[in-house]
């Protein structure tokens, strides 16, 4: 008997010394992994512009057309129609602005303080991933989650300027499919989270066809569904520059083309909800207005 249970613990002394040997992996080689599924990080830094075209849910039953342009280092610019109105939000590096002719704003206005430093940091061409050392961020892998049923590494990245994100990398493909952030609009705080999915290969670069984004803990969220997406086009520095401003250019362009949803876009959430209330406020002006017509029409 103990003979046969020597024997027993014998087979099992391999398996046993092999298992402390699978050590679990450090955000080093999380990163690396990520920069190669992203298309490598050779390649990301090679990217200089994007531009992305599609759709983005406004309410129930109704989409707007929208662009989405970005500029390396820090320019991004985001352009919408509802019913034939354009609406803009723009940042030029240091400053950003914004047409809302929903809102009765037909002119450019230049963004508060507090909306510049929160399009400044969101403006990060490469997101928070890439050369972190280098902008003063500090990483802590804070383990697993699961996020839409799939495990998740789970990254906790606190920058230079004090912000704290939170960014999950798919625990198989290493691709971004999810962050989470804080941001301060008009003095109050939100806790916003985005979801990144149906990935596709885009001249040799992953990138998330779908955006959702919304408060943390809410069910209801904002889609953006995109049908193209061209990188390293040709983008003029007017095009995030604001009308009028002295480095504005003779003139700007007035075709339909914005900014790019980035790996680190958790904070375009409330420029974005402010073009829902817009567009929310515009319908149901249109829709009172057809109601009072039918009245008027029966007596």
């Amino acid at each position: 008997m103990i003979r046969k249970t020597l024997l027993l613990l014998a087979l099992a002394l391999p398996a046993l010394m092999i298992a402390p040997l699978a050590h679990a992996e450090t955000v080093d080689e999380i990163l690396a992994k990520h920069y190669e599924a992203m298309g490598g990080l050779a390649k990301l830094k090679a990217l200089n512009t994007m531009r992305l075209t599609g759709t983005m849910g406004i309410g129930p039953g109704m989409e707007a057309p929208l662009v989405m342009e970005k500029k390396r280092p820090d320019k991004q610019r985001f352009e919408f129609q509802v019913q034939g109105m354009t609406g803009i939000q723009a940042f030029d590096g240091e400053k950003g602005w914004s047409v809302m002719p929903f809102m009765g704003k037909k002119d450019p206005e230049a963004l508060s303080d507090e909306d510049n430093k929160n399009q400044k940091d969101d403006a990060d061409f490469d997101g928070s991933l890439v050369d972190w050392k280098e902008k003063g961020n500090t990483l802590e892998l804070a383990g697993k989650e699961p996020v839409e049923g799939a495990d998740a590494y789970k990254i906790k990245v606190t920058k230079k300027n004090g912000n704290i994100e939170t960014m999950y990398l798919d625990a198989e493909t290493y691709l971004l499919v999810k962050t989470e952030g804080k941001v301060k609009r008009r003095g109050t705080e939100i806790e916003g989270e985005s979801l990144f999915s149906d990935y596709k290969d885009v001249d040799g670069y992953m990138m998330p066809y779908s955006v959702e984004q919304g408060a943390k803990g809410m069910d209801r969220r904002q889609k953006m569904t995109f049908t193209k997406i061209e990188l390293n086009v040709a983008l003029d520095d007017s095009r995030f520059t604001m009308p009028g401003a002295p480095a504005a250019a003779a003139s700007t362009p007035t075709d339909s083309t914005k900014i790019a949803v980035s790996a680190d876009s958790t904070k375009t959430e409330g420029a974005k909800g402010d073009v829902a209330k817009a567009a929310d406020k515009k319908a149901a002006t249109k829709v009172a207005k057809t109601t009072k017509k039918k009245d008027q029409n029966q007596h």
